[in-house]
Parts: C-alpha cells; sequence; structure tokens
C-alpha cells in the first residue's frame, strides 16, 4: 500500500552471491510474512534445524530431497512443499546442478497450530492452481507498493491450504453484492492512502477472505487492481494538470515514480511522460 507505515517497513531484498549459492531475502510490509527468501543452490546442503514459523515452498528448477520426522520427501517443480514450524527437517539437491527455490516464512496469521500435524503427514502438495497462485505472491512481493495485491492473494493461497490439510473440496461460495459494494465505496474513499484488508474487513465486519472474493464476483476484478485503476485515473488528471510524473506518483498514492510508470503503462499504454507529450 502506499501509506507511510507500509513504505518504511517494507525491506529491499538483500542478495548474497557465492560460486555455488545465490540468496535473496527481506521482509515485506504484508500481515502474516515473516520472511520472503529466494535461493539457488548447486552443492549446498541443509542439515537438520527446525524454524519458528511455517515454511511454504516452491522450487522453480530442480528439485530437493528432505527428510521430514524421519520420512524421506522430494519437491519437483509441480509440487508447493508446506513444512510446519517447530518439526526438525533438512534439505539438499538430487542433482548435481541443484536446485533454484522461492519461500514463504509465514507466521500463525494464516496458519494455526493446529495444521501442524495434517502438514507432518501431507508436506507435498500436488496442486497446479495453488501452485501458480504461490508464484503470483512471490511476484507481488517483489514489487514495492502492491502489498494490497499480495496481502489478496496470499489470502486465497492460505483458504486454499487449510482445504488441503482439512481434506476439503473447493465449493463454491455465495455472491455477497451489498458487501462488495461497501468496499468499493471504501476503496473510492481512500484511493491516495489506500487500505489494507484486514482493515476493511474490520471496518466491513467480514472475513478478509470473503470480501475479497464478494468483489472479484460482483465487479469482475479484484479489489487491488480496482484501487490501481483509480490511481491511474487520479494520476492522468494530474498529469493534464502540468504536475510531473514525479509529483503526481505520490499524490495519486503509488509507492514512487516507477511503481506508477509500471502500472500506468499496463493500463494506458504509453508511460507518463509519453502520455504528456502526446
Amino acid at each position: 500500500m502506499a501509506s507511510e507505515s507500509s513504505r518504511t517497513v517494507f525491506a529491499s531484498p538483500r542478495v548474497t552471491s557465492e560460486s555455488s549459492r545465490t540468496v535473496s531475502a527481506w521482509r515485506p510490509a504484508v500481515e502474516g510474512v515473516v520472511e520472503v527468501f529466494h535461493a539457488r543452490f548447486t552443492e549446498y546442503a541443509y542439515p537438520m534445524h527446525v524454524h519458528d514459523s511455517w515454511t511454504l515452498l516452491i522450487v522453480d528448477t530442480g528439485a530437493v530431497r528432505y527428510d521430514l520426522d524421519r520420512h524421506e520427501h522430494g519437491t519437483p517443480h509441480d509440487t508447493v512443499t508446506l513444512l510446519p514450524p517447530h518439526v526438525p527437517h533438512n534439505g539438499s539437491p538430487v542433482t548435481a546442478e541443484g536446485f533454484r527455490k522461492r519461500v514463504l516464512y509465514l507466521d500463525g496469521t494464516h496458519l494455526g497450530d493446529e495444521f501442524i500435524g495434517a502438514a507432518v503427514d501431507r508436506p507435498d502438495l500436488r496442486d497446479p492452481l495453488l501452485r501458480r497462485r504461490v508464484g503470483q505472491v512471490h511476484g507481488a512481493l517483489g514489487r514495492p507498493g502492491e502489498e494490497l495485491e499480495a496481502e489478496s492473494r496470499l489470502l486465497f493461497v492460505g483458504e486454499r491450504l487449510r482445504g488441503h490439510l482439512r481434506n476439503e473440496s473447493a465449493s463454491a461460495r455465495p455472491a455477497d453484492p451489498v458487501l462488495a459494494r461497501r468496499l468499493r465505496e471504501l476503496l473510492d474513499e481512500r484511493i491516495v492512502e489506500g487500505v489494507v484488508l484486514r482493515e476493511a474487513a474490520g471496518l466491513l465486519g467480514a472475513h478478509p477472505a470473503h470480501l475479497v472474493r464478494a468483489f472479484s464476483t460482483a465487479y469482475g476484478i479484484a479489489p487491488h487492481q480496482y484501487l490501481t485503476s483509480l490511481r491511474v485515473g487520479l494520476a492522468r488528471r494530474l498529469l493534464l494538470e502540468g504536475r510531473t510524473p514525479g509529483e503526481v506518483a505520490v499524490a495519486a498514492g503509488f509507492y514512487d515514480q516507477s511503481h506508477l510508470t509500471r502500472h500506468f503503462r499496463k493500463l494506458v499504454g504509453v508511460p507518463p511522460g509519453r502520455y504528456l507529450a502526446a
């Protein structure tokens, strides 16, 4: 989001590299995410260790073998792996080419301790939709200013993970147009300052995931996409008033000028400078 608090909490990725390993780690301003960790390892093997948070892992290239609760597992590229907190595990490359992985370390916001046992029994989840959604969360977390998108996508990841751990099948949820309209009105009021989903959920008396689903069902667009569209519209008006792109980025609620440019180009077809020149 564009609030000052989110801007100051977001930490840029820290990258370290050695001949056999490259890692990038940061803590974003998104509730529930303790750390984002991207790594490529060719020779390194993790010894047995534990985390005090949930480990949500996808492997982009190669594969990892690991032991969890004295049972051997593997993580091919089409699998989502969920390792519970406080349970020892290790990890090593399957082949000499190593592996490249993306990890979210999550606190108990989306997964409570009651799911630890199920995760020990079923840590590797073959679910293409879940894997795609986890990748989308990583994409949003890598772009400062996209905290609302990351939070929205993470809600659905958490919901799907809980469904797997409970052995629940997906079912359709009823529409809620009144709730969708109330969220739209809230977003209309907060174009610049924005709102995080849990605050919106508290104000509107609804679960965050239900809030996002109701809005998307009613309007065919996710709340973060709707808010971005409003901000781009405001940016267009401010640019036509003669303000510079740098001034407009802050005034329209974007994280910075590059954040404005990325979305302006996507929705208008040209960057702000060329829009003015035309």
